[in-house]
């Protein structure tokens, strides 16, 4: 998500229009969509070579795709959930994509695709399988939900403490300290 995103307001504003069945507002909110996709996909493969549009342009789409089945702009309550549901569509795309290559790895037919060179950098990243990654956001989600938002935002769409806080509502040093914690929460899940 960009630093140059719409006012919070703005985009409440659009949703509830989009809602309300207004087509230029649901265009607009989707094009601050696919902005704030295309910046968290370019931040996950920040690490890559410059010509691995494709891998962002795939991982996109999958969201998109993902987050129009589950008429996520109708049913979204607020920005902060739809961003959060965003979120969750790009990491649903990964997890997906890492079951199905660790099983065509099992039956001996898998070939790198776009979409392995992000898992391999986030595996990389936070030395383990994207899975077990997934599975310990699942437990943080259930002792703390923030604390997983937290990571998400952070994380996966590499926003600021301040970005972040104000997405959630909160100040930026409840920020720092959900950060704090669920990493330190989620090396303990995953060293199990």
């Amino acid at each position: 998500m960009p630093d140059a995103q719409p006012e919070p307001g703005d985009i409440t504003l659009l949703l509830r229009k989009a809602q309300q069945g207004d087509a230029d507002a649901a265009e607009d909110l989707f094009r601050q969509l696919l902005a704030d996709l295309r910046f968290s996909a370019r931040r996950l493969m920040q690490q890559e070579r410059p010509d691995h549009t494709l891998q962002a342009s795939a991982l996109i789409n999958e969201a998109c795709l993902q987050m129009l089945n589950q008429n996520v702009m109708q049913t979204a309550g607020n920005r902060r959930y739809l961003f959060a549901a965003a979120n969750r569509a790009l990491r649903q795309v990964l997890v997906d994509h890492a079951r199905h290559r660790n099983a065509a790895k099992r039956e001996g037919q898998w070939q790198k695709n776009s979409l392995d060179t992000v898992l391999d950098r986030l595996e990389t990243h936070s030395g383990c399988t994207f899975e077990e990654l997934n599975a310990a956001l699942i437990e943080l989600e259930n002792d703390s939900p923030r604390q997983r938002e937290v990571v998400e935002h952070r994380f996966f769409s590499g926003l600021s403490v301040a970005q972040t806080a104000d997405l959630l509502g909160v100040s930026p040093g409840t920020v720092e300290r959900d950060w704090r914690l669920a990493r330190t929460k989620l090396y303990a899940i995953l060293k199990h």
